[in-house]
């Protein structure tokens, strides 16, 4: 999977922004970060939750690892070149789904997206 791809995706969910984190690139719904890209561009980070975190670590343990911040796991990080492109974009939009607002997860569900993103290649 191509990093455009990742930021395309990221992009289309609702009310995401893309801003700088220090030497990140971090994609935010309503302030909060769900996800970044590191500084050298050959990792996502991603804010997962346990389940979600455990799980793409059983799948596809070459593709992802614990997202350490100081001695508490935080996420994922992921390896995206590697990884199993459904996975990685569901990891992300779950993701998002635990930053955004309800009103807006209301709304999100309501309208029922597509879980499967095709990205113009």
């Amino acid at each position: 999977m191509e990093l455009e791809t990742i930021r395309q995706y990221a992009m289309s969910l609702p009310q995401v922004t893309e801003e700088p984190h220090f030497k990140l690139t971090s994609f935010r719904v309503h302030g909060k970060i769900f996800a970044t890209i590191t500084a050298d561009q050959r990792h996502v980070h991603i804010f997962a939750d346990e389940e979600d975190r455990e799980r793409a670590l059983v799948l596809e343990p070459a593709s992802y690892e614990k997202l350490w911040w100081g001695s508490k796991v935080m996420g994922l990080k992921a390896h995206y070149r590697q990884a199993d492109p459904e996975l990685l974009l569901e990891l992300i939009r779950q993701s998002w789904r635990r930053k955004a607002p309800k009103k807006l997860l209301t709304i999100f569900d309501r309208d029922s997206p597509p879980a499967n993103f095709q990205a113009m290649e």
